[in-house]
């Protein structure tokens, strides 16, 4: 009995430092928002399970955060190197919004990102080329932002199988961009 009890005492230490580190990624991004008009991510605090944090999924498994999306709250900031730090973020949506500045090679490290939506925001500086390094990658969405350079071309190569798609050059940015 004492062992089923020590047992269960690691598993919920597990992850409450899961959580925690969670927690700490994502009030990372918070203190990178400089402005929220509708004081949405106030409950973002420690006192708050982050399963609760507004526009935040946790998984039912292991309460890891696995959907962030912060899509139309009218939010302005900047998306720090942390939030590459979310591992069982498998959906991250923030359209709509006014984020700005470059992309962090940090989020490179969501190896389970299946939909990304930077949608309507001002980020800006070379279309990242590293986008195609998100191998269970399913939807990328970058359109109106202020990307330049070329589309790199393992972003040009779309399956036959995936049909009614856009143009990719007038899905990731402005007319700034060209095709390799």
């Amino acid at each position: 009995m004492f062992a089923l009890l020590v047992i269960f005492g690691a598993i919920l230490s597990v992850n409450s430092l899961n959580i925690t580190a969670d927690q700490l990624n994502l009030l990372a991004l918070k203190s990178y928002i400089s402005h929220d008009p509708h004081l949405l991510v106030t409950n973002w605090s420690t006192s708050t399970s982050v399963c609760n944090w507004i526009g935040v999924t946790c998984g039912s498994r292991h309460h890891r955060v696995i959907a962030l999306n912060l899509s139309n709250m009218d939010l302005t900031g900047i998306i720090p190197s942390q939030l590459g730090n979310l591992s069982f973020l498998a959906w991250l949506d923030i359209h709509n919004n006014n984020f700005h500045g470059y992309l962090p090679i940090e989020l490179t490290n969501l190896h389970r990102l299946k939909y990304l939506n930077f949608n309507n925001n001002s980020f800006n500086g070379e279309l990242p080329s590293w986008f195609g390094y998100f191998p269970k990658l399913q939807s990328l969405s970058l359109s109106d932002n202020y990307f330049n350079g070329v589309v790199p071309s393992i972003l040009g190569s779309v399956p036959s199988s995936i049909s009614n798609i856009f143009p990719l050059s007038k899905s990731v940015g402005y007319l700034s961009l060209n095709m390799v």
